[in-house]
């Protein structure tokens, strides 16, 4: 058994205790992780008795409000010379972003703190968003009914990137019978569709909240995920919630982003509709092949669907909160870990 010590937080000015439960669901046999947040309690550990040992650095782009204090950077700075004279591994850790939104943030100077040492990027892949809404919906019961429909698609746009826009240009034309927002033309769903105790949404954390409602009276979920790039697959929130909500979707995210979740365990609907959008590499035919795929379900019969696929969809679910799924996952977002460490 091989032990790893992590030091979850260099400055403590994330959250580490999310990191330290999402590392306790690992399920590698052979290795045992020993966390703390606390840098000033390295001193009740034998150090040198772990085989690897991990200084993760909070680097979220809302550190920016730290940005400016000298004495913040002189202190990271003091620290990580300090872990790096024993031997600590770093770990830049934004798992709440995809790598291009990481290295966006980077570009645009928005990243802090800043420290010249060598690193692994933490981001947040397929694990991240499935541990944390794994988390907050284990155990919670739902009144999810999928036998009335006034809605064909739930289609939620909130910060409009520029593949969400050519995506709602293409299908507007198909909403008028939709529950869909677009933050920058100011559409927002009614009221009643929103959370009861956050009428002035988006408050800051309920986007991983469920409501019911717009689930249940609509006939698809018409997903539009943070990138659409062709060199990652990055799972949000917005796919996890019409899985748990037994609701069929169609996904507006990476090339191969379907392909993924079935690599997962996950089913998706090929055998009732068209998905070969997501065999398209060229971010555009991927969007026009999306809109044909949405255009056809409203010539098909919804019902039928949601009686041939009922199977499928609870399949979904269950895996969605089957741990030993998920714990596969954070297995390999933590072996990358161990084989960065091990290269030096």
């Amino acid at each position: 058994m091989q032990r790893n010590f992590i030091l979850t937080d260099v400055m403590k000015t994330g959250n580490h205790a999310d990191i330290e439960e999402f590392v306790n669901l690992h399920s590698i046999d052979d290795q045992n992780f020993t966390m703390t947040g606390e840098y000033y309690t390295l001193h009740s550990y034998d150090l040198d008795s772990f085989d690897r040992r991990f200084a993760v650095i909070d680097v979220r782009h809302e550190n920016q409000r730290l940005k400016g204090n000298t004495e913040i950077q002189q202190e990271l700075e003091r620290r990580c010379e300090l872990l790096r004279r024993q031997g600590f591994v770093f770990i830049k850790a934004t798992p709440w972003e995809s790598i291009s939104n990481i290295e966006e943030c980077e570009a645009d100077d928005i990243m802090f703190p800043k420290v010249n040492v060598e690193h692994i990027k933490w981001s947040g892949g397929v694990s991240w968003f499935w541990f944390y809404m794994y988390r907050k919906h284990l155990g919670k019961r739902y009144n999810f009914d999928h036998s009335r429909k006034y809605f064909d698609f739930l289609y939620l746009n909130k910060y409009m990137r520029t593949h969400r826009h050519k995506l709602f240009d293409c299908v507007e034309p198909l909403l008028d019978k939709s529950l869909y927002t677009n933050w920058s033309k100011g559409i927002k769903l009614p009221t009643k569709y929103e959370l009861p105790w956050a009428q002035d949404y988006p408050l800051r954390g309920m986007d991983q909240d469920i409501y019911e409602k717009p689930y249940n009276e609509t006939k698809y979920s018409l997903v539009s995920e943070t990138n659409d790039t062709n060199n990652e697959v990055f799972m949000t929130e917005k796919i996890w919630k019409p899985i748990i909500a037994q609701q069929i979707f169609v996904v507006h995210g990476n090339y191969l982003y379907l392909q993924k979740l079935r690599e997962m365990g996950f089913k998706t609907f090929s055998n009732y509709f068209d998905e070969t959008y997501d065999l398209e590499r060229d971010k555009q035919k991927r969007i026009d092949n999306i809109a044909n795929t949405c255009r056809d379900l409203l010539e098909k019969n919804w019902q039928d669907i949601y009686l041939q696929t009922q199977a499928l969809r609870k399949h979904n679910l269950e895996t969605f909160f089957n741990i030993e799924r998920l714990s596969a996952q954070i297995n390999k977002t933590l072996e990358l870990f161990l084989e960065f460490a091990d290269r030096g």
